[in-house]
């Protein structure tokens, strides 16, 4: 049920689309071939489990957490879906 003068469906169409451009950012970042011995950040020895469990690694758990969670933080709301952006 759509309102106002969005059609039906147009909702979902941003929710969709919110979903795929999720998707898209982290299939880019993604790394493949084969993985480091020591961080490119810091230097640290990367363990052998992660080495395999990751394929193509190049960070070692503290920094590979440090650029998540600076990640996080530029993300806090959806643009596509907030109403501050639909009303400019």
């Amino acid at each position: 049920m759509a309102g106002g003068w969005s059609r039906d469906g147009a909702v979902q169409d941003q929710i969709d689309s919110s979903v795929d451009d999720a998707v898209a950012a982290a299939r880019s970042r993604l790394v493949g071939g084969k993985s480091l011995l020591h961080c490119e950040e810091c230097g640290e020895e990367i363990p052998e489990a992660r080495r395999m469990a990751v394929p193509g690694v190049r960070l070692c758990i503290h920094c590979q957490n440090e650029i998540d969670n600076s990640r996080a933080k530029q993300h806090l709301f959806n643009r596509r879906a907030s109403k501050d952006s639909q009303l400019r």
